[in-house]
């Protein structure tokens, strides 16, 4: 019964993350297209790892610094939007899973292209 509860957590997170990202006024992450891709919150609910993915031509690095140093306002938010007991301590990571995809489906289109001419 655990698991499924960790599991609306999880959804519940990325889907107010969503919005929430929105809000963050610093200019590393408002100027960037971020996507929230998953969340991972420990079984105790004390730390989530948040994967996020940048679309574009911007610099990951500081998007994270950026996320890392809201994430007191983003914690806050979540506290406020979810019902929760305690409110896990979060933690950032890139996740070039998109970018992996499309660089996939660009090799493929051109190896098919390649074929056909």
């Amino acid at each position: 019964m655990a698991g499924y509860r960790r599991g609306r957590v999880n959804e519940e997170m990325v889907r107010e993350l969503s919005s929430i990202i929105r809000e963050v006024k610093d200019p590393r992450v408002s100027n960037a297209l971020i996507s929230i891709t998953a969340a991972d919150v420990t079984a105790d609910m004390k730390y989530a790892k948040i994967y996020f993915s940048c679309i574009g031509q911007t610099d990951k690095k500081e998007v994270k610094k950026g996320l890392e140093s809201a994430a007191g306002f983003i914690r806050k938010q979540i506290a406020l939007r979810l019902n929760l007991r305690q409110t896990p301590e979060l933690k950032f990571f890139t996740d070039d899973s998109i970018e992996y995809g499309a660089n996939i489906n660009r090799l493929l289109k051109q190896v098919e292209d390649d074929l056909h001419d």
